[in-house]
């Protein structure tokens, strides 16, 4: 069977179309198409009309896709921005109206199932815990897993274009907003760094989003060559999270769209997203750290592989 999953985030939508047969998979197509559907409204738990139709436009892009392989079940799920919004469920009707999408509007902590789910058919753990880490842009999900289950998870108000909002840094950022915004990281984190104590971890794995993007950067900086297409996880060396810090905190904007491998999608949140996974890496002691291709609309696939739809 075809199937195709749509993963409505807040910056991006995600399209992943896959044949699955016999609880295996290929996966046949994958894009993203950059949204920012919580842009001007997040703060205000609102999805603006502007917003609302750059949503609508890259869900026909996907549609056209999906008709062209001949997809036979689509699935579609919204996070962060569309579950806090309070015109949110009036967004998925128009959506359905406007493409035949039927979006189903999932939890924080499903959202952390699925991204655990999705991260451990692209990479294999040990027995010890792990740290997954998935920085949306309205929210971020922590999860501490073994192979065999999940110990903790939690969704955190935290997502770069929420922060980006709520604090408006300077640019390039300020001395005074890097202080501020990690006060109020190490502040909100408290829930993590206390699990962190009950089940301490030696990795962290980024999932997806802005860990692909650092990724990308490492490797065409130090190896002078990009990541393969296929590439489902990269593994981090010692020091490379000090010098993305060191390397990405004094830029502006336009300074970061010119560093090799910076998606521009993603330019105006990667000091955010640096400034948060630092303040994660700081307190937790963790030193190995890997990125993982496959994050939320992968697990959706690891659970239709297991019959739960």
């Amino acid at each position: 069977m075809r199937v195709a999953v749509l993963d409505l985030g807040t910056n991006t939508f995600n399209l992943l179309i896959a044949d699955v047969y016999n609880k295996q998979y290929s996966i046949i197509h994958s894009s993203k198409m950059p949204v920012r559907l919580g842009e001007g409204g997040i703060t205000k738990k609102t999805i603006t009309l502007s917003a609302m139709q750059r949503g609508i436009e890259a869900l026909l892009v996907h549609k056209k896709k999906i008709e062209e392989l001949e997809v036979e079940k689509t699935i579609a799920f919204a996070t962060s921005a569309v579950r806090d919004a309070e015109n949110g469920t009036e967004y998925t009707k128009h959506i359905k109206n406007e493409t035949g999408f039927e979006i189903k509007i999932i939890d924080g902590n499903t959202e952390a199932e699925f991204i655990c789910q999705g991260v451990k058919l692209a990479i294999s753990f040990s027995k010890e815990p792990f740290l997954i880490m998935d920085i949306g842009g309205g929210s971020t999900e922590f999860i501490i897993a073994t192979q065999k289950e999940i110990l903790w998870k939690k969704s955190f108000q935290l997502g770069v274009s929420r922060l980006l909002e709520m604090f408006n840094p300077s640019d390039p950022i300020s001395k005074e907003n890097v202080l501020e915004l990690t006060a109020y990281l190490r502040t909100e984190l408290q829930p993590l760094f206390a699990a962190l104590k009950k089940y301490p971890c030696i990795q962290l794995v980024g999932s997806s989003g802005s860990f692909d993007t650092l990724a990308e950067i490492t490797s065409l900086h130090f190896f002078s060559k990009p990541l393969q297409s296929d590439t489902k996880e990269y593994l981090f060396a010692e020091n490379d999270f000090n010098f993305l810090y060191q390397l990405l905190l004094p830029t502006t904007l336009q300074q970061r769209l010119k560093i090799p491998g910076m998606l521009p999608m993603r330019a105006d949140m990667m000091v955010v997203g640096i400034i948060l996974i630092n303040e994660v890496l700081k307190q937790s002691n963790i030193q190995k750290v890997k990125m993982s291709a496959y994050s939320l609309k992968e697990g959706v696939l690891a659970s239709i592989l297991d019959n739960e739809f």
